[in-house]
């Protein structure tokens, strides 16, 4: 027998509270995202500044504080601004039309066997050839024009897409098919409540996928194919200034791109996610 004597608590006289720690200063900034990232842009910024006065050769490698000034003279002047709007709506005429053929591939290898045959085959031939790679073809099909770079642009977006969005649909738990069958959802009621919800996750990842691939290859048909109509968009403006030695210039362009990027990411990107997916309790 044990020596140690029983012990019994009623539940009546005996509660226990939990109280919690409140957290200090430092721990409620330490748990704002925000606050985080910035610090974390403003370090690579000290050590961007630090590493470029140590090699101190501004023709290779400008400081931070001169990249600023060259941005902030680009925009005062209009050209950085007007590059960069010609780059995004370009992107965003490629971007929505590769979207467009994802879907239609995505829907047609969703409904058929065929069809995911035809878009398994398809992704396997295409999504890994470089989209800067065709631009020779695309410049002769389509000549000097807009058209060649879209198209560029369609193929970087269409196949991250469509092949996460596939994949995201396949994965969809059975169970979670077999309860919306079991409600008795119509077919639209059943893709738009139970497929696409499943589903969205991989589709949310194939839609990031795709625009940093669209913004790559933007970036990259531009150095190459230039000034289109008159008009050029940031890889000219970045190729231009390299050939005039404005390194601060260039790095300049280089960082619109960046910007462009952390904005889209997070303000976008991360806002339909927060909305759709963690709000569903399929993220942390």
């Amino acid at each position: 027998m044990s020596d140690r004597p029983d012990v019994f608590f009623s539940p009546s006289t005996t509660t226990f509270d939990i109280v919690e720690k409140p957290l200090n200063s430092w721990a409620r900034l330490a748990n704002q995202t925000a606050l985080r990232k910035t610090f974390l842009l403003v370090l690579l910024a000290g050590i961007w500044e630090a590493y470029a006065r140590w090699l101190n050769n501004p023709l290779l490698f400008p400081t931070f504080t001169d990249t600023v000034a060259a941005f902030v003279s680009s925009i005062a002047s209009g050209e950085l601004p007007r590059a960069a709007a010609y780059t995004i709506q370009m992107l965003l005429k490629g971007y929505a039309a590769g979207l467009a053929l994802a879907a239609l591939l995505t829907a047609f290898a969703s409904a058929t066997r065929i069809g995911a045959d035809l878009l398994e085959t398809l992704t396997a031939m295409f999504n890994p050839l470089p989209s800067i790679a065709l631009l020779p073809l695309a410049l002769v099909w389509f000549g000097l024009g807009s058209g060649s770079i879209i198209f560029v642009l369609i193929h970087a977006v269409l196949w991250a897409v469509a092949l996460n969005a596939h994949a995201g649909f396949r994965a969809v738990s059975p169970t979670l098919r077999m309860v919306g069958q079991n409600y008795g959802l119509s077919r639209t009621a059943y893709i738009t409540r139970i497929l696409i919800p499943g589903a969205f996750p991989s589709i949310l990842t194939g839609l990031k996928v795709g625009w940093a691939f669209a913004w790559r290859t933007l970036i990259a048909a531009e150095l190459v194919f230039g000034v289109s109509s008159g008009s050029g968009g940031l890889g000219w403006y970045i190729f231009e200034r390299k050939n005039e030695l404005l390194i601060p210039s260039v790095f300049a362009g280089l960082l619109t791109v960046i910007l462009f990027g952390l904005l889209v990411d997070n303000l976008i990107f991360r806002t339909v996610e927060n909305r759709t997916v963690r709000r569903w309790g399929m993220q942390t």
